[in-house]
């Protein structure tokens, strides 16, 4: 045990999860913005936003993150680590979408009347009342789906060989063939994973929580 755990292995594996955690984090930063983008449009009242943003999101969300990781990598030649953000952002934005345009349909529609009876336009009564009402409501669900991105960075190896926290671990598999060596390797990194997810997901119920009684 003590051979796998070697300070160069673990600095190996800690630069495969910080990988992780900047593929996640840009990937997340990305999809809100363009999941908001989409989310207003789908909520919009030009028929023709509407349709586009309701075609696209139907159709990312209904073809698997594998399938799209493998078309922005191979059709579009891009190095490894952008395919891998831009794919993850591709399929996490249609579910941050779905989030965002629930949290504006939680607002209610007098908190507009009110706005525009003090002679607001649109824009100004969505970026200043209404958005940041629902970004309390929608933040703790945007924080969850930080967590699937992250477990789901895992596919990110054996599709387009990104070296992140679980390639890095399956590189320092090759290297042993004890059940005892692969079951440590394997348990640090669940445990890795596992602390991250935990506290991210804790954070979230935190947030809801503490929100939900400022609310009361």
């Amino acid at each position: 045990m003590s051979s796998v755990l070697t300070q160069t292995n673990l600095n190996f594996i800690l630069q495969g999860l910080g990988l992780t955690l900047y593929i996640s984090f840009i990937s997340i930063v990305l999809s809100t913005l363009i999941g908001t983008l989409l989310a207003v449009m789908r909520n919009g009242k030009n028929r023709l936003l509407r349709l586009i943003s309701s075609v696209y999101i139907e159709f990312v969300r209904n073809v698997p993150n594998l399938l799209w990781i493998f078309i922005i990598f191979l059709v579009f030649q891009i190095k490894s680590t952008p395919a891998g953000i831009t794919a993850f952002t591709v399929f996490t934005s249609v579910a941050l979408a779905e989030i965002i345009r629930g949290g504006l349909n939680g607002v209610d529609n007098g908190q507009t009347e009110a706005g525009l009876s003090q002679g607001m336009t649109n824009f100004q009564v969505f970026v200043y009342i209404i958005f940041p009402q629902a970004f309390r409501k929608m933040l703790p669900a945007i924080i969850s789906q930080f967590v699937t991105v992250i477990k789901d960075t895992s596919l990110l190896y054996s599709v387009i060989a990104i070296q992140e926290l679980f390639g890095k671990s399956q590189i320092l598999m090759g290297r042993y063939f004890e059940a005892s060596q692969v079951f440590t390797l394997y348990a640090l990194i669940a445990g890795i994973y596992f602390i991250i997810n935990f506290t991210i997901s804790a954070f979230s119920r935190r947030l809801a929580k503490r929100w939900e009684q400022a609310a009361e």
